[in-house]
């Protein structure tokens, strides 16, 4: 009987993506998405409850742990003995990467395989006029699904051997041990971070007068982007600026900075 593929993927935007391209290819594989973010919170013990109250205290948003509970089917899925499991991973990306060390810790001895997008180089084939240079493809989530079509990214899929899955549990064990409330790219590797790690960038492009908060945080994500890794989102950034506000360090115009598209910014003006 043929084994069913089943393609992990940490990220819900790389899930979209892959599941277009595998579709357009004709394949009919199963695609399972993380949509938590392992990038920040708590990780020691694996408690979605836990981590939805860190995420209401520390980020104001109180729907997390239906966010939370919609990844427990990838840990579940991951046990099923008899499909060929196929990971996709991006140490550029922290969400990706913490995803997919979580996952590797609850399969315990299976076999799996792994895409590892870390180095991978793409082309985008526009329907007229020559193909643009190759570029990091950074993330499957960042990817178009013709892109990951055309060159069957899913081709690249290998086992994945011992030694290598021995560094990442070891990587997972150090980062849960250390259970911070941050895991940002550093490198090739995921480290430990504070919470306010963010918080100068986010500084750098506040100025006297009133910005969005979509603008600010746009500008911080970009900047990460620049330096060829993706660091945690939108959520966390915008998160932190309300955390800048109610530290004195920036004034707000509007709710909560969580609304990006409504609220603004600025430094605060000498009283």
């Amino acid at each position: 009987m043929t084994q069913t593929t089943l393609h992990f993927v940490f990220t819900p935007s790389g899930a979209g993506c892959l599941i277009q391209a595998l579709r357009k290819a004709g394949r009919d594989d199963l695609v399972i998405a993380s949509f938590d973010d392992l990038s920040f919170g708590p990780i020691n013990p694996s408690d979605s409850s836990l981590r939805a109250k860190w995420v209401e205290n520390e980020l104001g948003r109180t729907d997390w742990n239906d966010i939370g509970s919609g990844s427990e089917r990838l840990w579940d899925e991951a046990l099923f003995p008899d499909n060929r499991k196929v990971a996709w991973l991006s140490r550029r990306s922290a969400m990706e990467y913490a995803g997919f060390l979580e996952w590797l810790r609850r399969l315990g001895d299976a076999p799996c395989e792994v895409v590892d997008l870390t180095e991978v180089k793409v082309s985008h084939r526009p329907e007229h006029g020559p193909p643009r240079s190759p570029r990091l493809a950074m993330s499957v989530g960042t990817l178009h699904p013709d892109t990951i079509r055309n060159d069957t990214l899913w081709n690249l899929a290998e086992p994945l051997q011992i030694g290598a899955r021995g560094r990442y549990l070891e990587l997972w064990r150090q980062l849960r041990s250390e259970n911070a409330p941050l895991r940002v790219i550093d490198g090739d590797r995921l480290v430990s971070a504070p919470i306010s790690f963010f918080d100068s960038l986010l500084m750098s492009y506040v100025t006297d007068n009133w910005q969005k908060v979509s603008r600010v945080v746009g500008q911080a994500l970009v900047s990460r982007m620049d330096d060829c890794v993706i660091q945690p989102g939108d959520t966390f950034l915008a998160a932190r600026v309300n955390a800048l506000v109610e530290n004195g360090r920036l004034e707000i115009r509007g709710k909560s900075a969580l609304e990006i598209l409504l609220s603004e910014v600025r430094l605060p003006r000498a009283r």
